[in-house]
């Protein structure tokens, strides 16, 4: 495969995939937007192009809810100029990790991006629930576990149609139809259609023979699994609680982390992460040329 070479940029593909992994795991951030996975589930609203400068990586974004911007260069020798070049393009730089930060941007101004922050959890405590301060989770699990016959298998191509009708259903309820929220249901459109390619795993649980509730999550470094999608019908008390508790159990115990993304700065979002109680954040900055 040829690969661009700044100024041309490519949009992406699936066939770049390959690329976008060994670059990546040259050099892991923990950023979950920082995987192929991630970019491909959302390329459709938002747009990513690449190109290789000085052996960086390059990646513009352009979504169309905020501003374009560029993702920090992954590789390579001379990362200042890649980041002088995107922004010859773009007017910024997001979705930097801390230690990018400390490493390149001493001479850019830097600003604090805290609804796109990360949560992580410890496996363990999400697949045990142990302890008072998850007495709610365990007693709303009990609460489905006692009052719905379900089953629960890994996901497959066969379930993927079950999966589109809860999730349409799912959308209409909660989500009103704005256009963030039409992006946000492309993207996850997108993931099922596609995870068996980009190497992801789900979990598919039903009640009476239908899909009620089902999620996505991969890989993003050597400890840590990102879970980046969750959907449950929310008439059936404790399901949320039990999807997200066996998906753990039963996919990820291998790793010590779970990444499962950010708030958005959405209040409600941002309760029920916490509510998990995070072992810690992914913080991320938005880096300007400084004035």
């Amino acid at each position: 495969m040829s690969l661009p070479r700044y100024p041309d940029f490519k949009p992406l593909g699936l066939e770049d995939q390959a690329v976008f992994n060994e670059y990546f795991e040259r050099e892991t951030s923990g950023v979950c937007e920082l995987s192929f996975a991630n970019l491909f589930i959302w390329k459709d609203s938002e747009h990513p192009r690449w190109t290789i400068l000085d052996g960086s990586l390059c990646i513009l974004v352009e979504p169309g809810g905020e501003p374009p911007y560029a993702l920090p260069p992954v590789g390579g020798d001379r990362i200042p100029e890649a980041m002088e070049a995107c922004f010859r393009h773009v007017p910024r730089l997001a979705r930097v990790p801390e230690d990018f930060v400390r490493r390149h941007g001493t001479c850019f101004r830097i600003e604090e991006d805290p609804s796109n922050f990360d949560y992580i959890y410890r496996v363990e405590d999400l697949a045990e629930l142990r302890g008072k301060r998850y007495d709610g989770k365990r007693n709303r699990i009990r609460k489905f576990e006692s009052t719905f016959a379900h089953e629960y298998h890994p996901l497959a191509a066969a379930d993927v149609p079950g999966c589109i009708r809860l999730l349409d259903d799912w959308f209409e309820e909660k989500r009103n139809g704005d256009a963030d929220r039409k992006a946000d249901k492309q993207a996850i459109v997108q993931a099922l259609a596609s995870f068996e390619l980009l190497g992801l795993k789900g979990g598919v649980v039903k009640v009476g023979g239908r899909v009620e509730a089902f999620t996505l999550g991969g890989r993003l470094t050597a400890d840590t699994a990102v879970i980046s999608i969750e959907i449950a019908n929310p008439g059936l008390v404790g399901l949320a609680q039990w999807i997200n508790r066996e998906f753990v159990r039963r996919e990820w115990l291998g790793f010590r982390y779970v990444n499962r993304e950010q708030d958005m700065g959405i209040e409600g979002l941002r309760q029920a992460k916490l509510s998990y109680q995070p072992a810690g954040m992914v913080k991320k900055y938005n880096l300007y040329p400084a004035a």
